[in-house]
């Protein structure tokens, strides 16, 4: 079965897996996806991810979950910019997600990051998920 919206099937997995309190979730592999993973690992939401290459284009990503006194790292992740519906913002009004405590990712001319980061840089861009 075809999937529209890659990025939010993966925040769907990784939502329902910490909800049935998994260590490890897999979910096809992509660019855009391994770039998301990437900025979740270094900002401490996940533990690390491993890549297997199935030959033919095809990749799976498995994720491992992070817990803190048995409770999941990651308490709320949404996706925010939708194929229907496409969000974009400047450096100066890219969203600070729980008075800063958490962290939006966003799709920039200069690559995939952190909010954070995108404001160091001064780019804005295409702001594609926030995590708390």
């Amino acid at each position: 079965m075809a999937v529209n919206d890659p990025l939010g099937d993966m925040l769907t997995r990784i939502r329902n897996a910490q909800t049935r309190k998994r260590g490890k979730v897999t979910t096809p592999g992509s660019s855009l996806r391994q770039k998301v993973l990437d900025v979740l690992q270094a900002e401490g939401y996940i533990r690390g991810y491993t890549t297997t290459d199935f030959g033919n284009g095809r990749s799976e990503f498995e994720i491992e979950l992070k817990y803190f006194d048995n409770e999941p790292v990651i308490r709320k992740i949404e996706r925010v910019s939708k194929p229907g519906r496409r969000v974009y913002v400047n450096v100066e009004s890219a969203p600070r997600v729980a008075n800063g405590l958490g962290v939006s990712i966003l799709s920039t001319p200069k690559g995939v990051m952190a909010d954070h980061a995108a404001r160091e840089q001064h780019v804005g861009g295409e702001v594609l998920c926030t995590v708390f």
